[in-house]
């Protein structure tokens, strides 16, 4: 998008909103999934239960490093490198 004209701002806003839906589709739908496995009490559940929570806890880490680290990161890298001078523009105008 940003080789589109876009404006950083809006090229960040809009790769978030674009990604928003189908990142808490899969997360929602694996941690759904996985419930079950973490709320077991039967017998022989101990490694099922630890490994469901953690299956849990990764979806949600992630969900939030792609939703919002990432495109903070790198709204703030790229404005970084365009004061530098190493933008996308001033790779293009050479």
């Amino acid at each position: 998008m940003r080789g589109e004209g876009l404006a950083l701002e809006a090229s960040v806003l809009e790769g978030a909103t674009e990604r928003l839906r189908p990142v808490l589709m899969t997360a929602t739908v694996a941690s759904i999934g996985m419930l079950p496995a973490a709320l077991a009490t039967g017998v022989g559940t101990d490694v099922q239960r630890g490994l469901a929570t953690v299956v849990v806890g990764g979806l949600v880490v992630s969900t939030l490093l792609t939703l919002f680290i990432l495109p903070t990161l790198f709204f703030a890298l790229e404005r970084l490198f365009e004061r530098k001078g190493w933008g996308l523009r001033s790779r293009r105008d050479r």
